[in-house]
């Protein structure tokens, strides 16, 4: 499966196209062996301040998210979770804002790491790349 793991946060200026793009690239790929995964966080100005089922259920009735939401976490600096460490340590990369994106493939290789500032619509052609490589690899099974 490949995995696009972005820490969101409900209050940020990048909410609202962040969520319908991640959403749309849920409902789009999906079903071919690929999942957004959402990881709360309130460290990037205090943009993440409710619970974790008050963040959930904002994502979920305010733009129907469908992808797995976590539990709140630290992604970056000394208290960041082992997810983090290890996105950050395969890329180089270390989120300084909400809405930072790291693609991961099949085998849990870390492909890319894009900040906030980059649209999911300009990632999600590195996005379907890996996801057809999949469907290809399994048709070839068949």
């Amino acid at each position: 499966q490949v995995s696009l793991v972005v820490n969101v946060a409900s209050e940020c200026g990048y909410t609202d196209s962040h969520y319908k793009a991640l959403q749309q690239l849920q409902r789009d790929l999906g079903p071919y062996h690929f999942n957004v995964l959402a990881f709360p966080c309130n460290q990037f100005g205090q943009q993440e301040p409710d619970t974790n089922k008050e963040i959930e259920s904002f994502a979920r009735k305010t733009y129907g998210a469908s992808f797995p939401m976590f539990s709140k976490i630290t992604v970056s600096g000394a208290g960041a979770i082992p997810a983090f460490k290890y996105l950050i340590d395969s890329t180089g990369e270390e989120p300084t804002w909400n809405f930072w994106k790291y693609l991961v493939d099949p085998n849990g290789k870390v492909v890319k790491a894009w900040d906030s500032t980059v649209s999911v619509d300009e990632i999600r052609p590195h996005v379907t790349e890996l996801v057809r490589k999949i469907i290809l690899k399994k048709k070839d099974e068949l």
